[in-house]
């Protein structure tokens, strides 16, 4: 080959060398356009992906109300922790602020919906954040939930489901149920219904109100650890209780008593929480005060006016308290005409045939030890419920003396007043009335006055430090329209065989019926009738006022169903200047201080209280839990417990 062509073959490659190069880098340069837009096309993908999803936390918000209320949101993303029969729960990923919950109610009732997801799903949906209350319970709060889901994708399945542990993650406030119960009586203060939850729609305070921490779990899958029932089941089969942690107010049997606080604001113990129908459709098992039971785990929901916890399945009782109700240790003095022993019993709507009376007079003979008088209360007419215009109670009161004598041996006298037929409150058709029972042996109605009637006004007469009454017994300021539609106080002068004096006033109060719970909207809750049980204790304070005027050393028991805590001040006001409490001068202990279980609390509807001449000489006093202690609901045969005390009188 020559020199040329050896020249021209160089040329050729360098030229084959050179156009390689040129369309590598074209390659080169094409291949990073196009990589530069598809870079850009996945950063605008994450982007709208991220400006488009909601998180549970941003729906739940810090405040009671939802600030997405009424949006439409996308990709809300979730496990799923629970199903209901009307849709199911998701947790959202965990915020560092505790007021925000991470659970959401998706509502549906379609089953293509039920059937797409599954417990421990991790999905991703759309729908409409709504805030939702039966237009039927005005007083409910709103629950926050999620409607209409669509778009549902399921991301992956059998994720492990993990509750929050309360007394270890979280744990209730132990006092207080909301900022909004303002005034000296807390959730008892009046005015009631000044303020409600869903107009302030304050940002939450978890760690200090009961209501705010039960909110900022709203949704929630939780864990009660080592739970304690603190009353007998509803009849929906619900049941309140609190788990293994602090507590307040915690009495012998292991329920939660209403106290006062070391404020001095009452303590309506906002650590409890009631337990709803289980989600699997297992059944609650039935409870009692102090009942221990397996773990619950269960969703925090709002309804029916109180935060619950569904269970996913029904507990179990793994503890019972002991069911032996101790008699009282006070016993009648027979010979000592200073010393009076005293029982004060609701007896719940008695009629002459009803099923308890013999029960009840066994209480009296063998757990209160026949006192020297009872205060009784719901004594119903001798037709009992049957509307029929019968007034008289003689053949009711007539059988519980009797069967009182047969298991005793000790025959009571009665004395009571005839209400106007249908007048003073209770079961339709029952004339429910207060009435005494009395040992003759020990004491004896003062003479020289008539029996007052219904309607008649009894007054206060006599000299200084002799003070009488113009009808004994007789009715205390029946006219007055503060004692409409309820039981007029019943007031008897008493004297023993060597003539030392006694009054006594027996006393059932307007009932609550119409009152608000107390997780309502309303703050503080509606506590009905209020201004009428205030106005009925101001009548009887106004009563006791004139007897002591004319004696400052009388001997008076004021005793019965006050319908009423002694924690709400503004009622007992009136009376409180004027005797005292004997739970207070016996020092039994606050936690001990109740005669009635209802909801979360053991509380005092029914007190006695004692004149100064009384508290002076020192007293004895014992609560007899022979109803509220009942290992079942169905044992129990009234509502309220009795009590016993032991007085001087000189």
């Amino acid at each position: 080959m020559s020199r040329l062509e050896d020249f021209g073959t160089v040329a050729c490659a360098q030229d084959v060398i050179q156009w390689t190069i040129t369309s590598s880098r074209a390659v080169f340069t094409a291949v990073e356009a196009i990589m530069a837009r598809l870079s850009s096309l996945m950063f605008w993908t994450t982007y709208v992906a991220v400006v488009s999803s909601t998180s549970v936390t941003d729906i739940q918000g810090i405040a009671w109300l939802s600030p997405l209320a009424s949006q439409t949101v996308q990709n809300v993303t979730g496990l799923v922790t629970a199903k209901a029969s009307n849709g199911f729960y998701i947790a959202g990923e965990k915020s560092d602020d505790i007021r925000a919950s991470n659970g959401l109610f998706i509502f549906s009732s379609s089953s293509s919906v039920l059937k797409s997801v599954s417990v421990g799903d991790s999905i991703s949906l759309s729908g409409k954040v709504s805030e939702f209350r039966s237009s039927s319970s005005p007083n409910n709060l709103f629950t926050t939930e999620l409607d209409s889901p669509t778009n549902i994708t399921v991301l992956s399945s059998n994720n492990t489901v993990t509750p929050v542990v309360l007394g270890k993650d979280r744990s209730p406030p132990t006092q207080q149920f909301s900022a909004l119960d303002v005034g000296p009586d807390g959730f008892l203060s009046v005015p009631n219904n000044s303020s409600r939850i869903d107009s302030v729609n304050a940002t939450l305070q978890p760690d200090k109100f009961g209501m705010d921490f039960w909110e900022s779990l709203e949704g929630q899958l939780v864990t009660i650890p080592k739970p304690i029932a603190t009353a007998f089941q509803n009849s929906f089969g619900e049941f309140w209780v609190y788990g293994d942690w602090n507590t307040t107010g915690k009495n012998s049997r292991g329920g939660l008593s209403i106290t006062f606080g070391p404020d001095g604001i009452p303590d309506g113990n906002p650590e409890t929480v009631i337990i709803g129908s289980p989600l699997d459709k297992t059944k609650n098992p039935q409870t009692a005060v102090g009942i221990g039971l397996t773990d619950i785990t269960g969703i925090v929901v709002y309804q029916f006016g109180f935060f619950y916890v569904l269970p996913l399945t029904a507990p179990t009782i793994i503890s019972t308290p002991d069911p032996t109700i101790p008699a009282s240790s006070i016993k009648p003095v027979p010979n000592d005409f200073c010393t009076v022993t005293f029982g004060d019993y609701n007896v719940e709507n008695m009629a002459p045939t009803s099923s308890h009376l013999p029960t009840v007079a066994g209480h009296i003979s063998h757990l209160l030890n026949t006192p020297d008088i009872m205060f009784l209360q719901e004594i119903q007419d001798n037709s009992g419920p049957t509307d029929d215009g019968t007034v008289d109670a003689n053949v009711t009161l007539t059988n519980l003396v009797n069967a009182i004598a047969q298991i005793s041996n000790v025959t009571y006298q009665f004395a009571s007043i005839n209400p106007v037929n249908d007048q003073d409150g209770g079961q339709p058709g029952g004339n429910i009335r207060t009435a005494f029972l009395y040992r003759p042996e020990k004491l004896k109605l003062v003479g020289g006055s008539p029996v007052g009637g219904s309607l008649d006004v009894t007054g206060v007469t006599g000299g200084f430090l002799n003070p009488k009454l113009s009808f004994n017994p007789g009715r205390i300021d029946p006219l007055n329209g503060a004692w409409n539609s309820t039981r007029k106080p019943l007031i008897a002068h008493w004297e023993t065989k060597f003539g030392q004096n006694l009054f006594t006033i027996n006393v059932h109060l307007s009932s609550k019926d119409g009152s608000s719970s107390t997780q309502g909207d309303a703050r503080p809750p509606v506590n009905s009738p209020i201004d009428a049980r205030t106005a009925q204790v101001t009548s009887i304070a106004t009563f006791v006022e004139s007897l002591l005027h004319k004696n400052p050393l009388a001997n008076i028991v004021l005793a019965g169903d006050f319908n009423e805590y002694v924690q709400t001040r503004s009622v007992y006001k009136p009376i409180t200047s004027l005797l005292t409490e004997i739970d207070e001068v016996a020092k039994i202990p606050v936690v001990e201080r109740y005669s009635y279980v209802f909801d979360q609390n053991s509380q005092q509807l029914d007190h006695a209280l004692v004149s100064l001449a009384i508290k002076l000489r020192g007293v004895e006093f014992e609560h007899v839990h022979v109803n509220n202690w009942s290992p079942s609901l169905s044992v129990r045969v009234s509502d309220h417990d009795p009590s016993v005390g032991r007085i001087r009188i000189c």
